[in-house]
């Protein structure tokens, strides 16, 4: 028989391309965010445990930006589309990214302290919430097949994690250069801002938003009790949250900047690890067939035990470049298919709402996650901030005491490794996958007769 191409399986380059211009935006954002803790220590003098405590605190406000924004996002309905329309907070984010980092080097340590927490505020709690809730409501309206959409979110990835490559490699050496002063970081911080902000806003530009996944408009809109609901129905979502956070607490320690300055002895040697670090961009390409094979809980649970062994090496590697260099490529290339592949876990737990005959929600999930990726962040700087003032790190010392050495090698190795284990022990309790086979195969049996 002839073979007959289903042309809603067809992705395309070009939108392939368009589509991840923003999550590569908004990736490198969240990038340069890891540099912001020693920018304000070192270059601003501020103290770390006060730093911590101010991101943190930011935090109270984004626990309420969050929640509301996903809530928001689903009730929308505009001739734009659903979730597109909020595309356009890409510009503001890279205004507030570029102001964090501009801050005046004549006022006082408090006014310092409320610059950095304003900013830090509206570049988290209303840019990347609103950015973070709409990405997969925008991408169920946009690509109609759950194929495109593994596809999209698979290879797409490709791009997001070539692009943090080329940051990590590049800015570590620019920063040696350039941030030398508070003028410094702002000109260096200016020179990304700008041309991010045009390839943020081209998905927006060019994407429209041309299917209606769940009949919106003949849908009730989302009532409150709806996201109630959600927590007490979908306990697996609930988990997801858990880990979600917990591995942004790893991933927001942003100690290697301080690793390398202090143990290695030369920060822009950190690229050198961002450069073997490329090796896992195959990754992306075996993503799609590792989801079919593995499921998306065991494809996880093997990145992380990979990690876990990553984090634990970085303990003894000392300063030992090469050690370095594979601890920290275990480390970060593992938790890749969890990270790349995580739009795909709200697309399951929004078809077992829909399964369970409760509203998809893709806004609130993804803002509620979103949520949780960030005051992950902002605990894991609260704890690295913490566990430097306790060692005695003093940022602007020409040398650090053999305990602020070992506070940062435990930022480093130890506690990552003790997350990632609880994260282990959490994932392999997720059950959507199961659940969701055969819901899958008698609907796909219903459409096919329709």
């Amino acid at each position: 028989m002839k073979k007959v191409k289903n042309p809603d399986t067809k992705l395309g380059f070009g939108r392939l391309v368009l589509w991840q211009t923003s999550s590569v935006s908004v990736a490198i954002a969240t990038l340069v965010l890891g540099f912001v803790s020693i920018y304000c220590t070192d270059t601003l003098g501020l103290e770390p445990v006060i730093v911590g405590a101010v991101f943190a605190a930011s935090k109270v406000v984004d626990s309420i930006t969050d929640l509301l924004v996903g809530f928001i996002i689903d009730r929308t309905n505009t001739r734009w589309g659903k979730g597109r329309p909020y595309e356009i907070f890409m510009v503001a984010l890279w205004l507030c990214t570029w102001l964090l980092f501009s801050c005046p080097a004549s006022l006082s340590n408090v006014m310092k302290y409320v610059w950095v927490f304003f900013m830090y505020i509206f570049m988290n709690a209303v840019c990347v919430t609103f950015l973070n809730g709409n990405n997969v409501v925008y991408m169920v309206r946009a690509f109609k097949t759950r194929e495109q959409q593994t596809k999209l979110t698979a290879y797409g990835s490709f791009f997001t994690m070539g692009a943090g490559f080329a940051f990590n490699i590049f800015f570590p050496s620019l920063m040696a250069k350039m941030a030398t002063s508070p003028a410094g970081w702002s000109r260096l911080i200016g020179m990304f801002a700008l041309p991010l902000t045009i390839i943020g806003v081209l998905r927006m530009l060019f994407i429209p938003e041309r299917y209606n996944n769940e009949a919106d408009t003949a849908q009730e809109k989302l009532q409150l009790r709806d996201i109630v609901t959600l927590f007490k129905s979908n306990p697996s979502f609930d988990l997801l949250t858990v880990v979600r956070f917990l591995q942004n607490i790893a991933a927001g320690l942003g100690t290697g900047v301080y690793y390398f300055t202090w143990i290695i002895g030369n920060v822009g040697l950190m690229g050198v690890t961002a450069v073997f670090s490329v090796i896992g961009l195959p990754l992306a390409f075996a993503m799609p067939a590792m989801r079919k094979h593995l499921g998306m809980k065991k494809m996880s649970v093997y990145g992380f035990v990979v990690a876990l062994v990553g984090y634990v090496m970085m303990f003894f590697a000392g300063s030992n470049l090469v050690l370095v260099v594979v601890s920290g490529l275990l480390s970060s290339v593992a938790v890749v298919p969890f990270t790349m592949m995580f739009n795909m876990f709200i697309v399951d737990c929004a078809d077992f709402n829909e399964m369970n005959n409760h509203p998809r929600m893709e806004g609130t999930l993804g803002s509620v996650t979103g949520f949780a990726s960030k005051v992950g962040s902002a605990v894991g700087g609260l704890v690295t901030g913490a566990v430097l003032s306790l060692s005695g790190y003093v940022g602007t010392a020409a040398e650090q005491t053999s305990a602020a050495i070992l506070g940062i090698r435990l930022s480093a190795s130890l506690v990552p490794a003790i997350l990632f284990l609880v994260m282990i022990l959490l994932m392999n309790r997720y059950q959507v996958d199961d659940r969701l086979k055969e819901w899958r195969a008698q609907r796909a049996a219903q459409q096919a007769k329709e």
